[in-house]
């Protein structure tokens, strides 16, 4: 075998594994769901397993953030706020507190796509890659901590606050604690980078368009309403992909589809699971033993948005399943699959450091998950 194809070989092995790891949930959640109908036959009660009102909050939200991407809005608005940081230790909060309340907005892999190219540039620039590792960990985990105060800032906090029909001011209130701690874990650790003085130069980026970004700032908001059950999924949802479709088409076919039909499959997943009397009882008893550490346990194996779906059948207490499937992003890098993008990014600036990348993940992520798991659990002892 030529040397050209060997080398032709093995890029198109590297592309294909690249593509499985970037969709072996959505893959195994098909597989996984189209086992379940073998044993619960299809019939009308099919319909009732989806919630159409997530599904729909999830593509308009998605669709309108890839347009305020395309008009690169977020990385301008992001390298004028760290260009005005003038050491080290400012310039590490910018870029994970960036990633912390862009996560809010954005959902954590869509942050975490952004903002982790912003902060290599960054550091390149003042020439001190040599804080790669814990940056890109800091912004992983602000990206999976940040959106969890609000309802819509991660997508299992949309499924789970419709589901259980929360009241907005009790979801704010199960959420604070953890919340809290989380914030304060951030910070200390990023009070740890010394205060160097740098030389910083990121390129800036031209002004988006003013009236797109008013535009799409409204169709987001429009998108939330679906949350708060405003207005009707379906009208929203009309609205949104008319407008994008005349706007910017191209932001429809970047939305994460993955992430639609690993919902769609886990529906049918667990709503057949939960009609399957054997599995059904043993599920909930085990649930029941404490729905925080299983939770918590199950996002480790299969990440934190399928075991919203899946466990939501099993426990009426959404208050530590909430709590569970938000902090168990924490850990593993499965288990919140946005993780997994800070790996592939950090692998392809700096492979030569990726074991200390690792080590320094594990270590820190285990540690806020010991910590924020420890909490709730003194916290709902208290109550």
């Amino acid at each position: 075998m030529s040397t050209k194809t060997a080398d032709y070989h093995h890029i198109t092995a590297l592309k294909i594994g690249k593509s499985l790891g970037k969709n072996i949930l959505p893959i195994v959640a098909v597989a996984l769901a189209i086992v379940t109908c073998f044993f619960v036959p299809f019939d009308k009660e099919y319909l009732g397993y989806f919630d159409w009102g997530t599904l729909s909050t999830l593509f308009c939200t998605l669709s309108v953030v890839a347009a305020f991407k395309n008009i690169r809005f977020f990385t301008w608005l992001a390298k004028k706020i760290v260009l005005k940081f003038g050491n080290l230790r400012n310039t590490v909060f910018a870029l994970v507190f960036i990633t912390y309340f862009g996560s809010m907005v954005m959902a954590n892999d869509m942050a975490l796509i952004t903002f982790l190219p912003l902060g290599y540039i960054v550091l390149e620039s003042c020439e001190r890659t040599d804080k790669m590792p814990i940056v890109f960990v800091m912004q992983n985990i602000a990206a999976n901590l940040g959106g969890m105060l609000t309802p819509f800032g991660n997508p299992q906090n949309i499924y789970l606050y419709s589901f259980y029909n929360i009241e907005t001011w009790e979801f704010l209130k199960i959420m604070s604690v953890p919340c809290a701690v989380a914030l304060l874990l951030i910070v200390s650790v990023c009070l740890l980078v010394k205060k160097d003085k740098i030389e910083l130069y990121a390129p800036q980026e031209s002004k988006p368009s003013a009236w797109r970004s008013i535009v799409y700032t409204i169709l987001f908001v429009l998108s939330l309403l679906i949350v708060f059950d405003v207005l009707p999924w379906y009208i929203v949802l009309a609205a949104v992909l008319v407008a994008m479709l005349c706007l910017d088409y191209k932001a429809v076919g970047k939305v994460d589809y993955g992430l639609l039909l690993t919902f769609t499959a886990f529906f049918v997943f667990s709503g057949n699971l939960a009609r399957i009397d054997a599995i059904s009882n043993m599920l909930s008893d085990v649930v029941a033993k404490s729905p925080l550490l299983i939770g918590v346990a199950s996002c480790q194996f299969i990440s934190n948005v399928p075991t919203a779906v899946l466990l939501s059948k099993f426990t009426a207490d959404y208050s530590n399943l909430l709590v569970a499937v938000n902090i168990g992003g924490l850990g593993t890098p499965i288990a919140s699959l946005a993780s997994l993008i800070t790996l592939n990014e950090f692998r392809k600036h700096d492979p030569t450091e990726l074991k200390l990348y690792i080590a320094t993940f594990l270590v820190i992520n285990f540690s806020f998950l010991a910590v924020l798991v420890g909490t709730q659990l003194l916290w709902s002892m208290a109550l």
